[in-house]
């Protein structure tokens, strides 16, 4: 019979491993579905919330002196013990951090603290809730949590979001984007506001998406489909899903996108905007993939490509233009 405290150690291992891969600034959505299946373990489930607990005191705790000073003294230990891996050597420091957390506030939850999550213009944000679900946050995005012990919600303020839910049937996972309600158990899926539109994209799993101002019935998304809710219903549709979430990968992916949206989809990623000044074109599909936030190599390969005058404006903006005119 395998030790008790051996798999325990082993789970958080593995949990502070997956801490560190889900914060980076890009992740492949393959990442996010390979998370969610190992924390279908009770005893991973149980590892990764004690992570995340820790991790989210103590960025609570910066810049207090005895806070620093555990930290240094941590970091001095993981110096000096050199024969321990990588992950044991953070998890330990996060460890100690923790312990002064505990001992400064007791029964202190995060949920005293914040519960509006905002990313600036070009921002990407992992962000850890209490329940262990995860919340993915893309460019110029702003979302408000209030959970309760009968159901877990999110409201999708403006932007898109990336959501991998955490299992719990006794408290349904709600995304409240404008007219849309999005319910799910335990899945991913991805919700995009536009205008007063909202798109919602499942990766995994099942969701009901219901239009909050019309007589539909919630509509149920299977595993590669979107649903679009407008002011005229809700439909849904397959998609290419990796095309859909690319920019959970730092990437955006047009294919027969009309030069308009894609025009505004590079735009979200930019302070200084690019201006479509040829309207002969906003209709004319384009074909690419471009890193977020590159706006040097979408204005090169729409110039080059359309023949295009790309001209500067006071503000920073670039001008797309038809030459000769």
């Amino acid at each position: 019979m395998a030790n008790p405290k051996a798999r325990v150690e082993i789970a958080d291992k593995e949990a502070a491993e997956w801490h560190e891969r889900l914060g980076a600034r890009t992740v492949r959505t393959e990442t996010i579905r390979d998370f969610f299946d190992w924390r279908q373990s009770p005893e991973n489930a149980d590892a990764y919330r004690r992570v995340e607990t820790i991790w989210t005191e103590s960025r609570k705790l910066a810049g207090q002196p005895e806070i620093t000073e555990a930290l240094n003294d941590a970091m001095s230990r993981r110096l000096r013990n050199t024969s321990e891996d990588r992950t044991t050597r953070t998890l330990l420091g996060m460890a100690a951090i923790g312990a002064a957390a505990a001992l400064a506030f007791g029964g202190w939850t995060w949920w005293q603290g914040r519960s509006t999550f905002t990313t600036g213009v070009g921002e990407q944000w992992v962000v850890q809730l209490a329940d262990g679900s995860s919340v993915r946050l893309d460019t110029d995005s702003r979302m408000r949590v209030r959970f309760n012990d009968g159901q877990r919600l999110v409201d999708l303020e403006r932007g898109q979001a990336m959501f991998t839910v955490a299992h719990d049937a006794g408290r349904p996972f709600v995304v409240a984007a404008g007219d849309a309600r999005v319910t799910a158990v335990g899945t991913v899926f991805d919700v995009q506001r536009q205008g007063a539109g909202v798109s919602v994209t499942l990766v995994s799993g099942a969701v009901d998406v219901m239009r909050l101002s019309g007589p539909e019935r919630p509509l149920r998304l299977a595993a590669g489909q979107e649903a679009k809710v407008t002011t005229a219903g809700t439909v849904s549709r397959a998609v290419d899903v990796p095309t859909v979430t690319s920019w959970t990968e730092g990437r955006i992916v047009f294919r027969d996108t009309p030069m308009s949206e894609a025009v505004a989809e590079v735009n979200r990623y930019l302070t200084a905007k690019v201006v479509l000044d040829a309207g002969d074109l906003a209709s004319v599909p384009v074909n690419g993939v471009f890193k977020t936030g590159d706006r040097d190599a979408f204005v090169a390969a729409a110039s080059g490509v359309f023949g295009l005058e790309p001209t500067a404006g006071p503000d920073g903006s670039i001008r797309l233009s038809e030459r000769g005119k």
